[in-house]
Order: C-alpha cells, then sequence, then structure tokens
C-alpha cells in the first residue's frame, strides 16, 4: 500500500523576500502584487504579520493601518518560480512519484520500506538548508488527507494522519477547512447539517479514499505537468485573468523543454465564488511545447466562460498526453523560426535565471 508526502512551503513568497534579505526575518512583511505600497494588494504575507490579522486578499491600505511599521516587498514571480522548480528537482531526487500541487505545493507517492516520517524530516531539513526556508510536511493514506495533514502543524510542521488519530483529526477539523471545501461545494454541504469533516466521512467516507492504490514507478515519467495559482482575491478583469493564464502557460511551456516533452492534452481549472470549480480540457492533433501554443489553446479552452466575465479565485494550466520531444521538427518557416526563438529563449533564461525575458503581457501578473 502507498502513503502520499504533501509538501507545503510555510508563506512562500514572504518567506523567500525574507531568506533574501535577512534584515527583514521576523518581521511583520507583506509582499505585494504590484510596487504602489499603498494602492495593492497583500499577495502574501509573513507568520509576524498573520499573527497581526493581516492576511492574502487585504488592500495594503488596511494593513499598513493594522501595522505602520509594516514592512513591504513588491512581488518578483520570476525568483519564486525559480524557487519552486528547485525544490521540485529536489523531490525528483528521491525517485518517487511526484506532481507539482500548486507553485509551492508538490505530493509524492511513496512505497516500498521507506520511512514516511523520516523522509519529511530529511525533506525539511534539505529545503531549509538549500533556501533558508521552512516547509510543512502532511502524510496519509490519501492525496486529501495528506494535504490537510500539512496544515495541522503550520509552520515547519511535520504531521501524520493514520487510523490512531483520523477520527480526532476530522472531528475536530471545521468542513470549510478542508482542501477543496472553502467554497461553494463547502458552503452546499454545510446548509444540509454537515458541520466537521468527519461528519462528511460518516455521510460519504469513500471521499477520503484514494481511488488509485496501485502506486506509480518512478521510472514511467511525469503524465502531466501543470502549474496553479490562488489569486489573493477574486478578480473579473479579464487582462488580469489572460495575464496569468499567459505566464502559466509559460511556466508549464518552460518545465516541458526542460524536461524534453510536449503535450497532445490542455486542460484549464477555473475556480471562483459564483462559476464553482470549472476544469475542461482538450486533446489537440500536434503535440506542443510553446508557451504561446499553449496559452492560445487554454483561451479556446476557456471562451465557454469568457462572455460571462465572472470573478475568477483559481486559475490552472496542465498539459497531458505528454511525448518525448525537446523540439518539434517544424515542416513550414513559420514554425522553424519559433522553434529557433524558443532555443534563444531558453538558452538566455537558463544562463540568466528563468523569467530574464518573458511576454510583456505577463508583466500585469508578475
Amino acid at each position: 500500500m502507498s502513503v502520499f508526502l504533501h509538501v507545503d512551503m510555510d508563506a512562500f513568497f514572504a518567506s523567500i523576500e525574507q531568506a533574501v534579505n535577512p534584515r527583514l526575518k521576523g518581521k511583520p512583511l507583506v509582499v505585494g502584487s504590484r510596487g504602489k505600497r499603498m494602492h495593492t494588494v497583500v499577495c502574501a504575507a509573513s507568520y509576524a504579520a498573520k499573527a497581526l490579522g493581516i492576511h492574502s486578499g487585504m488592500s495594503s491600505r488596511e494593513a499598513f493601518l493594522i501595522c505602520p511599521n509594516l514592512e513591504f516587498v513588491k512581488a518578483d514571480q520570476a525568483k519564486y518560480i525559480w524557487t519552486s522548480e528547485r525544490i521540485l528537482e529536489i523531490l525528483q531526487g528521491y525517485g518517487f512519484p511526484l506532481s507539482y500541487a500548486s507553485i509551492d505545493e508538490f505530493q509524492m507517492e511513496l512505497f516500498g520500506k521507506v520511512n514516511p516520517l523520516d523522509l519529511g524530516r530529511i525533506i525539511k531539513e534539505r529545503i531549509y538548508a538549500d533556501f533558508n526556508i521552512t516547509a510543512s510536511v502532511g502524510i496519509a493514506e490519501s492525496r486529501i488527507l495528506a494535504k490537510l495533514a500539512s496544515k495541522l502543524d503550520k509552520p515547519d510542521g511535520l504531521s501524520l494522519i493514520d487510523a490512531s488519530n483520523f477520527k480526532d483529526v476530522l472531528s475536530r477539523t471545521c468542513l470549510d477547512e478542508l482542501p477543496g471545501m472553502g467554497g461553494k461545494t463547502g458552503a452546499g454541504l454545510i446548509k444540509t447539517g454537515l458541520k466537521t469533516c468527519w461528519d462528511l466521512y460518516l455521510n460519504l467516507p469513500g471521499f477520503f479514499k484514494e481511488d488509485d492504490k496501485n502506486p506509480g514507478k518512478s521510472d514511467e515519467g511525469p503524465k502531466s505537468v501543470g502549474h496553479s495559482y490562488t489569486l489573493p482575491d477574486a478578480r473579473k478583469n479579464p487582462q488580469v485573468i489572460l495575464a496569468w493564464i499567459r505566464l502559466l502557460s509559460e511556466m508549464v511551456s518552460s518545465r516541458l523543454r526542460r524536461q524534453g516533452l510536449a503535450g497532445f492534452t490542455v486542460a484549464v481549472r477555473l475556480a471562483g465564488p459564483l462559476i464553482g470549480d470549472f476544469c475542461l480540457q482538450k486533446t489537440y492533433k500536434t503535440p506542443t511545447n510553446d508557451g504561446y501554443e499553449i496559452y492560445k489553446r487554454a483561451v479556446q479552452i476557456s471562451s465557454k466562460i469568457a462572455s460571462k466575465t465572472p470573478r475568477i479565485r483559481l486559475i490552472g494550466i496542465t498539459c497531458s498526453g505528454l511525448s518525448f520531444n525537446a523540439y518539434l521538427n517544424p515542416l513550414f518557416k513559420e514554425d522553424a523560426r519559433r522553434e529557433g526563438l524558443l532555443r534563444a529563449l531558453d538558452s538566455i533564461n537558463n544562463r540568466y535565471g528563468d523569467g530574464s525575458i518573458y511576454p510583456a503581457v505577463t508583466a500585469l501578473a508578475r
């Protein structure tokens, strides 16, 4: 039987800024979505700021009213992406099936004789030694329980949910604290009288079980490559939403090319207070690892709800149906030119750091 190990970085953006600038260590700090400190939104808050009641999605003006001496840093998305991908490389080194849950969350499926608590400690120590930031690790027999376990003892936690504490943990966890239950779905279940995760288990025990109990093999390669991001608050501005789709498409394409892969299928996930969790995918005749092409396909897929211009809180882009092909042998002159551009882009970003060159439209999301 396999178990899942969920790595959840602690106050990821804020912690990276504090690691880069030790003067900020231990201080109330917010990372703003743009450089105007009194006219932006809090993207991330350090734990010292959270203790004062400052949180993601709050206006920076409100945050400074709570703490006039608050430290402020403009978000540097390229820095966070680079750190995220280096952490992913560390985790890949352990040889277990691995997935990107989001830019600051990773999940491994463990099997064999490995001790999950020992491995969790090793991973936490390695991340701290390499980046001077902390992670919380959760372990359980299903993905959703492992994710829940990672939230139990933040920051710098290591928690296991098993038969000995299963009922206790679920009984003291409100339903809307369960991953995926914070919006419309959770509210609907709460209206039916379910209050805790234990109530949900008693009525729907299969929800907490893993459908696929067959552990994967580390030499099979990834089944998909994806990135998602949760915005500080729900946004309706189509330019901002498209900018994030483009940025996430570039992140996915960069990882595909780095691993010598291209994908036939593009999936788009959009979640918001009115639409719930919207997810559609489409398989195309030709695979791609070009960020602009992934972006165009994603926009086409999401066009079904574009006319409604709903407020969006979470955006995710994933490529699957992967084939090993670092650069797609082009037949047409325009495709050959585009391939040369991608090679040059990768060469520059590999030399000077991810995000050194990026599409101008993504500046709205950076």
